[in-house]
């Protein structure tokens, strides 16, 4: 068998991946934050957080690789590196860059083959909704809200997938921040400016209050309070820049501009 053989996955994009490709037994430990898939948490022990991680729990396992994200995780890489663990750390933050990541760990896995099989029904999927979203007679402004407080817009790979289900994103200007605390927009009345015709919420890791962003002061006369368009997409599905994001978050993003559309546009 090709490839590592005892791979620590510190998110759960990797996770999930090496999962769809059929390749779960490599895996010998996750973050605590997985659920997708749910089977993950029950088979596989949980050593790490998002910035922390249980290093000698870790080297206990004897990972040959373990699969990192962004700088975020820098300190848990450095850490294994001074014992001597291989650590691979990607920082994918676009569309692109996620399918980079899923094709280099697919070939890392000898899954090659499988992985651009995948990949290629993935991108005629993402087709479809992009050509369903060019007949919309008007695409909808959309504040996708990562935080409430402070209010944090959206990142690169969540503003491209919200234009391909066609939307616009408020604060796509934003959006190349790759750090939550550059996306801070600072006052709430500058998201009431923008008037979106619908809000997203994915509150990382915590539910999202409707009602809560519906009361806020000054907000009643945004048109998506106005007629009801608040709706979570939950973190899982969207924030981790893996296949769910290119599959679940997005499909969930194109069913709400859909309906909409249907009734505003």
């Amino acid at each position: 068998m090709l490839g590592p053989q005892r791979i620590v996955c510190l998110t759960e994009d990797t996770t999930e991946w090496l999962y769809l490709l059929g390749q779960e037994a490599r895996i010998v430990g996750i973050s605590g934050y997985t659920v997708r898939p749910r089977r993950a948490r029950e088979e596989k022990p949980k050593v790490s957080a998002f910035l922390t991680a249980k290093v000698d729990k870790i080297l206990a396992l004897e990972p040959d690789c373990v699969l990192g994200f962004s700088d975020l995780q820098a300190d848990i890489a450095s850490a294994l590196i001074k014992h001597g663990v291989q650590v691979t750390v990607f920082n994918q933050r676009s569309v692109d860059e996620i399918f980079s990541m899923l094709w280099q760990v697919a070939a890392m896995v000898g899954q090659g083959d499988a992985g651009l099989a995948w990949m290629a029904q993935t991108r005629a999927q993402l087709d479809d909704i992009v050509l369903a979203a060019k007949a919309l007679p008007r695409r909808p402004r959309v504040f996708f809200e990562e935080w409430d407080e402070p209010h944090i817009s959206a990142i690169r790979w969540v503003s491209e997938l919200l234009g391909m289900a066609g939307g616009d994103d408020c604060f796509e200007e934003l959006s190349h921040q790759s750090l939550g605390k550059n996306r801070i927009i600072a006052s709430g009345q500058e998201i009431v400016a923008r008037q979106p015709d619908i809000i997203i919420g994915s509150w990382c890791g915590k539910k999202f209050r409707a009602e809560k962003v519906a009361a806020r002061p000054g907000w009643q006369d945004v048109p998506a309070v106005k007629n009801g368009q608040l709706f979570e997409i939950k973190s899982a599905d969207i924030l981790q820049p893996g296949p769910a994001a290119l599959t679940d978050g997005v499909a969930q993003m194109h069913r709400i501009v859909m309906d909409w559309a249907a009734r505003y546009a």
